[in-house]
């Protein structure tokens, strides 16, 4: 059941919270009946100690006992539909004959260029370095060559691609060996395009630890662009994405879930990277919508920073987030990212019970990420934190859609979760900027800054601390042009209205400038 949007008056800015603490943040405060919140964020942070993670541990194998199931459609309020059968098995995917026929096409002129509203701070996007390793050369556009070195690689290959365009035709890149590298050669990513034609089916699957996929465009896979998934016998853990541009995915850009044998693929990192949806490749999107940048079941401990997301809706049905953490996904920090004109930007959780042999902390053993907790909620993310993103719309065919912008920060069955300085703009009413939901969640939300509404759902515990509601233009630099940086002059209530946090909780704002009391409210800070 799709949720209805409402038309709202203008109205006055309106802070949401309650009483501020003082520094000791003792328990009768809002701040002070976060601090569980606030050191669960301190720990996804790296600033209090690593979370205990149940059947992982990093070691090659260690996937756990726990066997893990594909996606259960239908459960969730607006979940899509629509997984490829195997998906997540580990057995490499099939080709969907005559979809997609033609001589491969560029990206075009106009189509997603990066000059649209501004990307986030490039802060650890100068690069990768060079991993040591036996350097494999592709020469461009040699498909064959390609995929002969990823099915004779061995740990330790670094697979670079010469600028070209790679025109799959029914082929895909499958790594399940260690410690390998695929990247450009040149470091532009807009040089070297590996082209689905909308004929391969994933065009990257990762089942592999270690693995490098850098510097490189992907356009026009039949399902994901990407597909990160445990192993036949070990999981797939620290894979890096970085400087990748994805365009036009037939289903998510990204995708990361667990394997059916119950291995599992935790601690990656998405960084530096464009995902992006065309009005080009929108008319590929199939069942009921089935599409999103960063969509993820079941993995624990990834970094998703400095990305540019937009796109990610239809004309019927409703996509997945723009990045979308959920069944069973724990510790995951989601940062200076923006997103543009996606139907939901961010998402912790959203199922309302577990799917069959769903992967869970051992709370017997002594891993508890969530003590607080009402008995018996179902929990469908733990931990993790959303801060110092840019959430914007501003696209009359997304607002005319049959779902229009649903929503900038999602919290569904999402306990120890906090969402601190983020900001959230669209130029028509959503229909919530921030929303909490379900008894599962315990989350802090605080100095966020919206244009519209914040609103916790149903019954769920959840602290409102110094957020500022319906934001005018006015108070940032280009709003409407999609540049949310606050403007220097003329009062406003986000101007050192933000409650303090402890520090490692969010020390700098999305462009890394630091954060010095009085706080700005939202993303930015001014000097």
């Amino acid at each position: 059941m799709l949720k209805h949007r409402q038309t709202l008056p203008e109205q006055t800015p309106i802070r949401v919270t309650s009483t501020l603490a003082p520094p000791t943040f003792p328990r009768s405060t809002a701040v002070g009946r976060a601090a569980p919140l606030i050191a669960a964020a301190l720990v996804v942070a790296g600033c209090g100690g690593e979370a205990r993670r149940s059947g992982s541990d990093n070691d090659a194998g260690g996937g756990g006992a726990d066997q893990a199931p594909d996606r259960v459609a239908g459960e969730g309020e607006g979940e899509p539909r629509g997984t490829e059968a195997g998906e997540g098995e580990g057995e490499r995917p099939g080709t969907e004959a005559g979809e997609g026929e033609g001589e491969p096409q560029g990206i075009g002129e106009g189509e997603g260029e990066d000059e649209v509203p501004p990307e986030a701070s490039p802060r650890g996007c100068e690069g990768l370095e060079e991993r040591p390793g036996r350097r494999v050369d592709i020469a461009a556009g040699d498909v064959g060559g390609l995929v002969t070195a990823i099915n004779t690689a061995s740990p330790g290959d670094r697979i670079y691609l010469a600028d070209g365009v790679y025109a799959l035709n029914g082929q895909y890149i499958w790594i399940d060996v260690d410690d390998v590298s695929l990247r450009g050669a040149s470091g532009d990513r807009d040089a070297v395009v590996l082209d689905g034609g909308y004929q391969s089916t994933e065009v990257v699957t990762v089942a592999a630890s270690d693995v490098w996929v850098a510097d490189l465009s992907i356009r026009k896979a039949f399902t994901h662009a990407i597909h990160v998934t445990g192993g036949s016998d070990a999981d797939a853990d620290r894979t890096v994405i970085h400087n990748v541009r994805i365009t036009d995915p037939g289903q998510q850009a990204i995708k990361i879930n667990q394997n059916n044998a119950g291995t599992y693929p935790d601690d990656g990192v998405i960084a530096c990277s464009r995902m992006e949806l065309t009005a080009a490749g929108r008319p590929e999107i199939r069942d009921n919508c089935y599409t999103g940048g960063v969509d993820a079941h079941q993995a624990w401990g990834w970094r998703i920073h400095d990305n540019h997301i937009e796109g990610f809706w239809c004309d019927a049905g409703l996509s997945e987030h723009g990045i979308h953490m959920w069944r069973g996904c724990r510790d995951t920090v989601v940062e200076r990212n923006v997103i543009v004109n996606c139907a939901r930007g961010v998402g912790f959780g959203l199922a309302g019970s577990p799917a069959d042999n769903q992967r869970m902390p051992d709370i017997a053993g002594g891993d508890d990420p969530c003590p607080d907790l009402r008995g018996g909620a179902y929990v469908d993310h733990w931990g993790g934190i959303v801060r110092n993103n840019f959430i914007f719309a501003d696209d009359p065919g997304l607002f005319a859609s049959a779902t229009g912008f649903d929503g900038g920060v999602s919290l569904w069955n999402a306990c120890n979760a906090a969402v601190v300085h983020n900001t959230v703009f669209s130029t028509q009413p959503p229909f919530l900027c921030i929303e909490t939901r379900f008894e599962g969640t315990y989350a802090l939300v605080a100095n966020n800054l919206v244009s519209h509404r914040i609103q916790a759902r149903t019954e769920n515990t959840a602290e409102l601390v110094s957020n500022v509601e319906n934001a005018a233009a006015a108070w940032f630099v280009d709003a409407l042009g999609g540049d949310l940086h606050l403007a220097p002059a003329g009062p406003s209530p986000a101007h050192g209205g933000a409650a303090d946090l402890p520090a490692g909780v969010c020390d700098e704002d999305i462009d890394g400038d630091p954060r010095a009391a009085p706080r700005d409210v939202g993303a930015d800070e001014l000097p």
